[in-house]
């Protein structure tokens, strides 16, 4: 076996929805000992979303739980109960980091806030996950990842420039946002490591989604005084750019041109049509000027390959070109990601054989190394006697007073 990065840390996961989860994976997969507390009570998101495994509707054949809560350990803790609080606290006490998304308050009233724990334990590193952090006149004010898209703005720039904006159907920020928080994490790990401290983090969700919008359309705005509008497919300094039908059903293929040079290369692989070569063509403002006319004489280019023909002889001729995939292409068909071994199987009695992504960053030194994904308060006996070293008597009786969980 391999040393993983993380294998001396501890955490405590107290985080819901998939920002923190995912923070918490990174760290699991790499080796961290991660506890993450759930509850019968208040299952988490993760657990009743659909889809679910054959049809199952079951918190252990989730689908969003079963790639997102990988290699940690489940704990079954209901918080409602007298006693639940001194087994947080003994958690705490055990880890080296505590993740969590609760609102602002609560973590005070169960006696394990940040400034109540690091008077006693001031190598804690806390990271505080909210919408809007823990400051503000918005401060404390509940919410999920879908709120977050509107106030970051992505609704006005997705979408029809003739219609509404619309919504991504995942909560964008809880996909794209962990990272900013890991980074923070790591960042405080080292600095702990250097000086024997620990921090608070406070991480709001908000802020670290506002660096997916576009910088140049802010930018636009606060030197010009300019709104920028919806441009579909469309990008200001490309033509063509979009995204062209292809031979099957509901198949596609992305183009991208930005330079004449570019251009030229289409023509080429195209066999040089005689439309290419008119004046209105030849420039990119020319073909800004008449860009839907453009995209029509592609597409009957297009339409008459498969996407992935029409992507290796662009991209043989220096296009960018790309297949819009589905699920089908990217498991079954994508040649990258079977060489890097993107997709690995993992099994779970009950749940048998399901696919999982693995992470892009390779580290060669030290690897990461996925488990399963436990069913709902697997690890409870576990955590109480390998890591709060409990004894049998006291296991029997937090759980006779249903403040320990086990399975669902």
């Amino acid at each position: 076996m391999m040393e993983k990065a993380l294998e001396e840390l501890r955490v405590l996961d107290l985080s819901t929805g998939l920002t923190g989860l995912l923070i918490t994976k990174y760290l699991a997969d790499h080796g961290a000992e991660v506890v993450w507390i759930e509850s019968r009570a208040h299952l988490d998101i993760c657990r009743t979303n659909a889809p679910f495994r054959e049809g199952k509707v079951h918190p252990d054949y989730a689908a969003q739980a079963t790639t997102a809560l990988t290699s940690r350990y489940s704990f079954g803790l209901n918080m409602s109960k007298p006693g639940s609080k001194e087994v947080i606290q003994r958690l705490v006490e055990w880890g080296d980091i505590v993740v969590q998304s609760f609102r602002p308050g609560v973590l005070k009233e169960w006696g394990i806030a940040y400034e109540q724990i690091s008077r006693l334990k001031p190598e804690l590193i806390m990271l505080s996950i909210s919408i809007y952090g823990l400051t503000g006149p918005r401060a404390g004010t509940p919410g999920w990842g879908q709120k977050t898209q509107g106030f970051q703005g992505l609704p006005y720039f997705t979408g029809w420039s003739d219609l509404p904006g619309v919504s991504v159907p995942l909560a964008f920020s809880d996909v794209s946002t962990p990272w900013l928080g890991l980074c923070a994490l790591m960042a405080a790990v080292d600095y702990r490591r250097r000086t024997g401290r620990g921090q608070h983090i406070d991480f709001a969700q908000i802020e670290a989604a506002l660096h997916f919008i576009p910088g140049h359309y802010l930018l636009d705005y606060f030197v010009n005084g300019r709104e920028s509008e919806r441009k579909e497919n469309r990008c200001d300094y490309a033509c063509p750019h979009g995204v062209y039908p292809c031979r099957g059903d509901d198949r596609w293929c992305a183009i991208t041109v930005f330079c004449d040079q570019e251009w030229e290369a289409l023509c080429c692989a195209m066999g040089d049509p005689s439309w290419a070569k008119q004046e209105k063509f030849c420039t990119l403002r020319g073909r800004k000027a008449h860009e839907e006319e453009l995209d029509v004489h592609i597409g009957e280019w297009t339409r008459k390959f498969s996407p992935e023909e029409v992507m290796g002889q662009l991209q043989a001729s220096g296009v960018a070109c790309g297949v819009v995939q589905n699920c089908e292409d990217l498991m079954d068909s994508d040649p990258q990601l079977k060489y890097r071994q993107y997709w690995w199987k993992l099994s779970r009695p009950g749940l048998g054989e399901c696919v999982h992504p693995a992470w892009p960053v390779r580290l060669t030194e030290t690897p990461c190394e996925l488990r399963a994904t436990p069913c709902f308060g697997e690890d409870t006996g576990y955590v109480c006697r390998e890591f709060l070293k409990m004894s049998e008597q006291e296991i029997n009786s937090l759980r006779e007073q249903d403040v320990l969980e086990f399975g669902y």
